[in-house]
């Protein structure tokens, strides 16, 4: 099965709470899920209470979706933080949030994690002054991350948009916010708002 590529608003309706995957959208009054805060689908409106197995896999299903990865890559994550020493929910957070694509998103070069992957893989992006293409690299600790053309239009309504949120304790803002060095590794609190012992619970089945 391939990436989605139909409307992400439908994903936020899915589990009921706001991913911000579409950028500026999702913090206006036009988001859908203020209009239709059910999940998708003519029958949804009335659904049963979900089991114990649910509410895991749609802890999962959300933190997948926040990404944008694929079942494959979440798993490999996951097994990853099961070998890595500490708590293995927060260590399976913390490889996610160390992804470029994220950081990228993070530091406001971008409007959103897609649109962040895109800038990654079109070679717009450089960590320690050499160009990285591949959204899956883990950035470490002392890494500079930069747009290589701060001229862009794209970088610019990325820094614009991301005036209204919060900036990332983890990260040492350069001058005009246009590079950003990791000083260390998110805590818990810096992370998303997920349930990440729903899935440990799940994967451990």
């Amino acid at each position: 099965m391939g990436r989605y590529t139909g409307a992400v608003c439908r994903l936020c309706r899915r589990e009921k709470e706001k991913l911000f995957l579409k950028g500026k959208k999702c913090s206006m009054g036009k988001c859908p899920l203020s209009v239709k805060n059910y999940p998708p689908g003519e029958k949804t409106r009335f659904v049963r209470k979900l089991s114990v197995y649910g509410l895991r896999l749609r802890e999962k299903q959300k933190t997948r979706r926040i990404y944008g990865l694929m079942e494959k890559q979440f798993k490999l994550y996951f097994t990853r933080a099961e070998h890595m020493k500490g708590v293995t929910g927060i260590n399976l957070l913390q490889l996610l949030e160390r992804r470029l694509d994220n950081v990228v998103f993070r530091l406001g070069f971008a409007v959103s994690r897609s649109q962040a992957r895109q800038l990654v893989r079109h070679g717009h992006i450089l960590v320690n002054g050499k160009k990285v293409d591949i959204p899956s690299y883990l950035v470490k600790l002392e890494d500079a991350i930069e747009p290589k053309n701060h001229e862009l239009e794209i970088i610019k309504a990325g820094i614009e948009a991301a005036e209204e949120r919060e900036k990332p304790a983890w990260f040492e803002l350069g001058e005009k916010k246009l590079k950003g060095k990791v000083v260390r590794f998110p805590t818990r609190e810096e992370m998303p708002p997920v349930q990440e012992q729903l899935i440990v619970e799940l994967y451990s089945k």
